[in-house]
């Protein structure tokens, strides 16, 4: 049996997967002296940050800073509770997939929620 989630639109999820993806710009921007300074090297930067962030604050708090803006959490989708460092780890490498993370079962969830026992819901 699942925990009773309420799903969350597509549209919401990837408003807020391109707030945390432009804030880590806007950092990478910073520690670089402004866009127009930034090598080119900076989007390996950029997703390294993205990753760490979205892990960190993940495992942690259960949401991203763009989760908790438009109102969602990441839970364990058997019981509800919060995910292990582990699940954690394995939906945020297949979050940078990108390919798990915008296919979706019956259920609303991705590849990745899937393969890590996660769900994303409306907090």
């Amino acid at each position: 049996m699942s925990y009773p989630f309420i799903r969350t639109t597509y549209a919401r999820r990837m408003s807020a997967l391109a707030l945390d993806w432009l804030a880590c710009y806007a950092i990478e921007a910073a520690l670089s002296g402004g866009i127009n300074q930034m090598s080119p090297n900076s989007s390996l930067y950029v997703l390294a940050l993205f990753f760490a962030q979205v892990w960190i604050l993940t495992a942690l708090q259960g949401a991203t800073l763009g989760h908790r803006l438009f109102g969602m959490k990441v839970v364990r989708f058997e019981d509800g509770g919060s995910l292990s460092i582990g699940q954690a780890l394995v939906r945020t490498i297949l979050l940078v997939l990108v390919v798990t993370a915008v296919t979706f079962d019956a259920n609303g969830r991705g590849i990745h929620e899937r393969l890590s026992e996660s769900v994303l819901t409306r907090s």
